[in-house]
C-alpha cells in the first residue's frame, strides 16, 4: 500500500481538460463489501451551493452507478500515464462478472470510509449531494441524442462536495 497525505485545495494546480478529459480517471464506489471502479473521462470541478464540487456523469448500465446511488461516497482516482491500459481494461469489463479491482492486480485504499485505487497518485474523496438524470428531453443541441445515445443507454449527474484531496 502507498503513503497519501492530505492536499490542500487551495494549491491544486489542476487542468480538468487534460487530467478527465485526456488522461481519465477510476470513479470508485462500494455498497457494503462490495467496491467497484469504472474508467471515466467526463467530469470536472468547481463550486456549486457554496462547496468545492466534483461532478460525474456515469451510465445508466453501469455496475458502478447502483454503488454510488446505494452509498453515500465515491471517489475520483488519478493515475501515471502507464496505468492507461489497466484504464483501459475497467471500462470495458463489468464489476458485475468479475473483481475489477483484482484482476487488474491493483489496491483499494480507504480515507475514512471512501474507497480508492491504491496505484494512482490522486485523488478526490467526494460525498454524494445530488443525483441528476440526464434525460433526451433535456438536450438543447438536437445532435447530441443520436451521437452520443444510439442505444438509450443515458447517464446520471452525480455532484458530489470534494471532502478531501490526496497525493502520494
Amino acid at each position: 500500500m502507498h503513503t497519501f497525505q492530505p492536499y490542500p485545495m487551495d494549491l491544486i494546480e489542476f487542468n480538468p481538460f487534460a487530467k478527465i478529459g485526456d488522461e481519465w480517471m477510476l470513479i470508485t464506489a462500494k455498497d457494503g463489501d462490495k467496491i467497484n471502479a469504472m474508467t471515466a473521462s467526463w467530469g470536472g470541478v468547481g463550486v456549486l451551493w457554496g462547496k468545492n464540487t466534483a461532478f460525474i456523469f456515469v451510465r445508466d448500465s453501469r455496475y458502478t452507478k447502483e454503488l454510488i446511488d446505494k452509498g453515500s461516497y465515491f471517489s475520483l482516482t488519478f493515475f501515471e500515464s502507464s496505468y492507461k491500459s489497466a484504464l483501459k481494461y475497467f471500462g470495458m469489463v463489468s464489476g458485475r462478472t468479475e473483481d475489477k479491482i483484482r484482476n487488474a492486480k491493483m489496491n483499494v485504499g480507504y480515507f475514512e470510509e471512501i474507497p480508492y485505487i491504491d496505484e494512482g497518485n490522486f485523488v478526490i474523496c467526494c460525498r454524494k449531494m445530488s443525483a441528476v438524470p440526464i434525460r433526451p428531453e433535456h438536450f438543447l443541441d438536437a445532435g447530441i441524442e443520436s451521437q452520443w445515445y444510439p442505444d438509450g443507454n443515458l447517464h446520471t449527474m452525480y455532484v458530489g462536495e470534494i471532502v478531501q484531496i490526496l497525493a502520494r
